[in-house]
């Protein structure tokens, strides 16, 4: 957690960030420094009361800080589907919410009472985060993803965030690179996210006959400490996922012209084990002499990117905050 210490008259911004796993909740300053940081464990299997119960919980804690009177807006970054025009979420891994009214429910909170509610996906928030205060801050147009479980991604172009209609504009776990590959449960056929998510990894290795060390991990990371120590399977399927992300990416970059690609998430921790290939197969996808200058870079702002995404998406409701990543 950032230790800076903001001034005392110095608004600030409270943050939630809403997962399969945790929610977390923090207050943010206006320059981006995480100043107040907790989290509870996600209710994944409760209902939709009780998974309300749990952010209310964060809400209180917050609500306690000294800092809270000086909050002038609250973002929030969950996992989606979103739908920012409704403000409603259908999180994939949260069967309790379905279409439910995240931004009306939390604005009911007391302690937010007529405080603005802004709404946006995670992996929108994290390319918020970044491109405020992280990787893709020198750039005007930028695509950062989420490579973990699933795989995510937003857009930047020309200095501002693109979030689309709904707020799921860049969403790249979901366009298909193998057109006959693995059915997804979007409902598609060959998703990226199907091919380079940490769930992938695993997968793809399990089928070629990778098995585990002594550990027994058997998921992506074991996956990539496997592949650091040469077994040819494990980089075979960190291989494979890295050919799905830089076809992703270079059809990207063809379509916007983007100048960087941030990466970041848990399968990001490999390092080389996936940027090596990665830059690989981006030589071969990204052809054409516009795409040939993209930066693929590694995230810089870790688990702290959630939470300062939200307050860069809760700073556009301030006055002088019209500017969505700067």
């Amino acid at each position: 957690m950032n230790q800076h210490r903001a001034g005392s008259d110095e608004p600030l911004l409270a943050a939630l960030d809403i997962g399969g796993t945790k929610i977390a909740g923090g207050l943010v300053d206006t320059e981006g420094a995480l100043l107040h940081r907790l989290q509870v464990p996600t209710p994944a299997t409760g209902d939709r009361h009780r998974l309300m119960a749990a952010v209310t919980d964060v809400l209180n804690e917050l609500a306690r800080q000294p800092g809270w009177t000086r909050v002038r807006a609250l973002g929030i970054g969950s996992a989606g589907p979103v739908d920012i025009a409704a403000g409603a979420v259908s999180p994939v891994n949260l069967p309790g919410w379905r279409g439910f009214p995240l931004r009306d429910e939390a604005a009911r909170h007391p302690a937010v009472g007529d405080l603005p509610v802004v709404l946006g996906g995670d992996a929108v928030a994290m390319t918020a985060a970044e491109h405020w205060r992280g990787a893709a801050r020198p750039y005007r147009n930028a695509l950062c993803l989420v490579v973990s479980t699933g795989v995510g991604a937003g857009l930047v172009l020309n200095g501002r965030l693109h979030t689309g209609t709904t707020g799921n504009a860049g969403h790249l776990g979901h366009i298909s690179v193998d057109f006959e590959g693995r059915p997804c449960p979007c409902g598609s056929r060959g998703c990226l996210e199907g091919l380079a998510s940490g769930t992938a990894i695993a997968r793809t290795a399990a089928e070629s006959g990778w098995r585990p060390g002594p550990d027994g991990d058997t998921t992506a990371t074991g996956v990539a400490r496997a592949a650091a120590s040469g077994d040819p399977l494990a980089l075979a399927a960190f291989d494979r996922a890295a050919q799905a992300l830089a076809a992703g990416i270079a059809a990207t970059a063809t379509l916007v012209e983007l100048d960087v690609a941030v990466i970041g998430g848990g399968v990001a921790g490999a390092g080389d084990v996936l940027f090596t290939p990665l830059a690989h197969h981006l030589t071969r996808y990204a052809a054409l002499p516009f795409t040939r200058r993209l930066v693929v870079t590694p995230a810089r702002l870790g688990t702290a990117a959630g939470l300062i995404g939200a307050a860069a998406l809760a700073r556009r409701a301030l006055p002088d905050g019209n500017r969505t990543a700067r």
